[in-house]
C-alpha cells in the first residue's frame, strides 16, 4: 500500500467521522506536516489470536503500512516485552482529541510524560514552537529512538530519561502537562509543576482522559472527562489477572435468575464508564452470542461473577468468592440510573495534594467517588 494513499485515507475517515477539531485546525495541519509513519519503527507487532508476532517493514511493507494506518481508533504496537505490549504509536483519533483538550497555544511550555515514538511530542512542538516541549521517557532505548526521529523531522524537542510520575522540575512552571499513559491516580507532581491556570491532560483508569485546570492558588486542579479510549498503563504496572486466573476451578457460591437487559454492558459506553468510576477494581467483559448477552466480571483477587444466557431458559447469574460482584454491579447500575444516568462527559475529576475524586455534574454538589490508591 502506498504511504501517501494510506495517509489520505485515514485523514478522510477522520473527516467523515468529525474527528478533526474545528477549534484547533492547527492539529490537522501538524499531522499532515508530521505523518505518523515517520515515527513508526521498522518493526511493529500484530496480535495473531495467540500472541504478538513481528511485522517488519523490510519484509512486508504493505502489512507494516496497514498497521500504521489501520484506522482512526487503531494503535500500532511498537514494543513487546515478555509477550506484553509496552509501547505503541497511539491511535490517531485519540492523539488528536487529547491535543485538542490541551488547548495548546504558541509559546506554551509543555511537559510530556511518556515519549514513546516521539510523534505526540512532535505534533505539540509544531504548535508550541522550538525548544518549548520537554518529554520524559522511562525507557532509555525508546528515548534514543524518539530523539533521532524528532531530529530527522527538524523539531527542537528535549527528550529526557526518567520516571514520568515525578514530572520534571523546572525553574519556570509548565503551561501544559500531558501524559500519554494511563494512571489510576494523577501524580501531584504534575499539578505542582504546572502554573496556576495551567492545563493537565491525562488518561485515567485506562478508559478515558481528563483535562484539569490548576487553581489560582495552585492547591488543586479540577476538570471534565474529555473522551473514552483504552490506554496503556505506566511501565512497571503489574499485569492484570484474567478471569480464568481469578475463578480457577471454583464452584459458584450463589446463583439466581436475571431479568435485567444486559445489552448495555455491550453497547453503552456511558454506563461502562460509570461502572468503572463506581467500582474501579472490577473488570467487566461482555459479549453476545446466539443465546443473548453473556458477561464475565472479576475483581483481580478472589471474587468473580458470570452472567450466562441460555436460549429458552433466560440468563443466570453465578457468583463466587468473598464478594457478590453481580449484586455490586447491579446496585451501582441502579444508582447511576437514579442519578439521572450521567454521561461520560458529565463526569469530572478534582485533585488536591491529599485527595482526589471523580464526580458527576458538579464538583461541589454532585455525587463523588474517590480514586483508588
Amino acid at each position: 500500500m502506498d504511504l501517501v494513499e494510506a495517509r489520505s485515507r485515514l485523514a478522510a475517515e477522520m473527516e467523515r467521522r468529525g474527528d478533526w477539531p474545528e477549534r484547533a485546525p492547527w492539529i490537522r495541519a501538524a499531522v499532515e506536516a508530521t505523518p505518523r509513519d515517520a515515527f513508526a519503527p521498522d518493526r511493529l507487532w500484530r496480535w495473531d489470536g495467540e500472541g504478538y508476532v513481528p511485522v517488519d517493514r523490510v519484509v512486508d511493507k504493505d502489512a507494516w503500512v496497514s498497521l500504521v494506518y489501520a484506522g482512526p481508533d487503531d494503535a500500532a504496537v511498537t514494543q513487546v516485552v515478555d509477550g506484553v505490549p509496552t509501547s505503541s504509536l497511539s491511535c490517531q483519533a485519540v492523539v488528536v482529541d487529547m491535543l485538542d483538550s490541551l488547548l495548546l497555544e504558541p509559546g506554551h511550555r509543555v511537559l510530556e510524560l511518556g515519549t514513546g515514538t516521539g510523534w505526540n511530542a512532535a505534533l505539540a512542538a509544531r504548535r508550541a514552537g522550538p525548544g518549548n516541549v520537554v518529554s520524559v521517557e522511562v525507557d532509555p532505548e525508546l528515548a534514543g529512538v524518539a530523539r533521532k526521529a524528532l531530529a530527522e523531522a527538524g523539531l527542537d524537542v528535549c527528550v529526557g530519561v526518567g520516571d514520568g510520575a515525578a514530572g520534571r522540575a523546572s525553574e519556570q512552571p509548565w503551561d501544559r502537562v500531558i501524559s500519554t499513559y494511563a494512571v489510576e491516580r494523577v501524580p501531584w507532581a504534575w499539578i505542582a509543576q504546572a502554573r496556576p491556570g495551567g492545563r493537565v491532560v491525562t488518561p485515567w483508569g485506562r478508559l478515558g482522559h481528563v483535562a484539569l485546570t490548576v487553581a489560582e492558588d495552585g492547591r488543586s486542579a479540577s476538570g471534565w472527562v474529555q473522551g473514552l479510549a483504552t490506554f496503556m498503563p505506566a511501565r512497571g504496572t503489574p499485569a492484570e489477572r484474567r478471569f480464568a486466573d481469578v475463578r480457577g476451578n471454583a464452584a459458584a457460591g450463589q446463583e439466581r435468575g436475571v431479568v435485567r437487559d444486559l445489552a448495555p454492558l455491550c453497547d453503552d459506553a456511558h454506563l461502562l464508564f460509570a461502572l468503572r468510576v463506581a467500582l474501579p477494581e472490577l473488570r467487566v467483559r461482555a459479549a453476545r452470542d446466539a443465546d443473548g448477552v453473556n458477561a464475565w466480571i472479576h475483581d483481580g483477587d478472589t471474587s468473580w461473577a458470570v452472567y450466562s444466557a441460555s436460549a429458552g431458559v433466560g440468563t443466570t447469574l453465578y457468583q463466587g468468592g468473598a464478594r457478590r460482584l453481580g449484586d455490586e454491579l447491579e446496585t451501582a447500575w441502579d444508582r447511576w440510573i437514579a442519578a439521572g444516568a450521567p454521561a461520560l462527559f458529565d463526569h469530572g475529576m478534582t485533585v488536591t495534594p491529599d485527595t482526589q475524586f471523580l464526580w458527576a455534574y458538579n464538583p461541589d454538589t454532585g455525587p463523588r467517588w474517590p480514586t483508588t490508591t
